[in-house]
């Protein structure tokens, strides 16, 4: 009993020496939001702006709708307001247009996969497949596959031109697409064909299904937002009566706008978090 006892004090004392002497593993250092602003720059597929111009684009609306508020108003809450909301305004617009280009390369990643499976059967290998996409495929996927082609041609690395074809997609789909090329190129065999054949039936049923469901959000949503933006929407008209916004110089009227601001915001926030459906993330970087 005394040996066992004095085995597992040993063990704690080698336990404590280990961790007071062995370094810990540094953490994952977190991207920047620069790098987040130029992925969602690239999955919104908006090419040649860079994400100090993106903030410098939020502050000139912000400041430019400040200064048309304040003049039509003369109420600097107002003006405040309006300008905060007029300043998210193009981050706003370019995640609308980054969920819009999700959907149009969810419908079409189906056919490019057909048209990758038409040109094996037919003979040709996987990047010289992949290379005619440039050419016959789905028009918002040729420019991808165009650089594809060209990098594999100046390289001839086809794992390194892949990597680079994941960048300029910069989409969900898009990695597990690619990841399956790879895969089929570095395993081999004679089941391409098969693969492509499923992966595209597997892309169509979940297109189909996520349509079917953001159909349906969609009223919802847009109801929910309607009826955020209403008192604000008034709230600007009431803003070329100077009678009506007179109670706004008080500091009354700015705590009450700043409450309905808040509140505003809060609730937008809970609404997309209820209403929001899962999203594809880039897991396969």
């Amino acid at each position: 009993m005394g040996a066992f006892l004095g085995l597992l004090l040993g063990l704690g004392l080698l336990l404590v020496y280990r961790a007071r002497t062995v370094p810990p593993t540094p953490a994952k250092p977190g991207r920047s939001w620069q790098d987040r602003s130029r992925e969602l720059l690239q999955q919104a597929g908006i090419e040649g702006v860079s994400p100090g111009q993106l903030i410098g684009a939020s502050v000139v609306s912000g400041l430019a709708a400040f200064v048309v508020v304040l003049g039509t108003s003369g109420v600097l809450v107002i003006g405040l307001a309006f300008g905060g909301f007029a300043s998210l305004l193009p981050i706003t617009l370019v995640r609308r247009r980054r969920a819009q280009r999700a959907v149009e390369l969810r419908e079409v990643w189906p056919e490019a996969v057909d048209n990758l499976a038409s040109g094996v059967r037919a003979g040709l290998s996987l990047p010289e497949a992949l290379t005619q996409l440039g050419n016959r495929g789905p028009e918002q996927l040729r420019s991808a596959f165009r650089h594809f082609g060209e990098d594999y041609r100046a390289t001839g690395r086809f794992a390194e031109s892949l990597d680079r074809l994941k960048g300029n997609l910069a989409d969900p789909v898009g990695d597990r697409v690619v990841e399956a090329l790879r895969m089929a190129r570095e395993v081999g065999g004679t089941d391409l064909g098969r693969l492509l054949r499923t992966l595209s039936t597997f892309l169509r049923e979940d297109a189909r299904t996520r349509a079917e469901l953001e159909t349906r959000q969609g009223w919802t949503v847009n109801a929910a937002r309607l009826a955020l933006a209403a008192p604000w929407i008034l709230l600007l008209l009431l803003a070329t009566q100077p009678s009506a916004v007179a109670a706004y110089q008080q500091p009354a009227g700015a705590l009450v706008l700043l409450v309905g601001g808040v509140t505003s915001f809060l609730a937008y926030r809970v609404m997309i978090r209820v209403a929001k459906l899962p999203v594809e993330r880039r897991v396969l970087r």
